[in-house]
């Protein structure tokens, strides 16, 4: 089954956005879901993931102390707290969950087996 993002638009340059990424019922081991971004003629990059098997999390540098990344268990969804977002932010963004530790080795998208369509972010100078 796919996840499913919401939550993309258009914003301007120092505001917030959250995504949302509604996780299907997948067996247990994939247990790492991760938000990726795909900024036109770029490669896949991997953004953030958390695990709820054991709560790590990570997320990558460029976006550390902006973006945060949490998960609600009642209603299955795993989001992204973007603020202060700035026009490098823009691109489509999505999630993914995979059997893998979540750290900065594997927050790769060969390492994600299940996605989701994607959401537009676009950030406006």
């Amino acid at each position: 089954l796919p996840l499913v993002e919401s939550g993309g638009g258009l914003v301007q340059s120092g505001g917030n956005l959250r995504l949302t990424c509604e996780v299907p019922e997948l067996p247990i081991i994939y247990h790492n879901i991760g938000w990726f971004r795909q900024a036109p003629g770029k490669e896949r990059e991997g953004v953030s993931c958390l695990s709820s098997r054991d709560g790590s999390e990570y997320i990558v540098d460029s976006v550390k102390g902006r973006f945060t990344i949490s998960r609600d268990n009642a209603k299955n969804t795993v989001s992204l707290q973007m603020n202060n977002v700035e026009p490098a932010d823009t691109g489509t963004y999505l999630c993914a969950a995979g059997l893998l530790e979540c750290s900065r080795h594997y927050l790769h998208p060969g390492f994600y087996d299940h996605w989701g369509q994607g959401t537009q972010v676009t950030v406006s100078p």
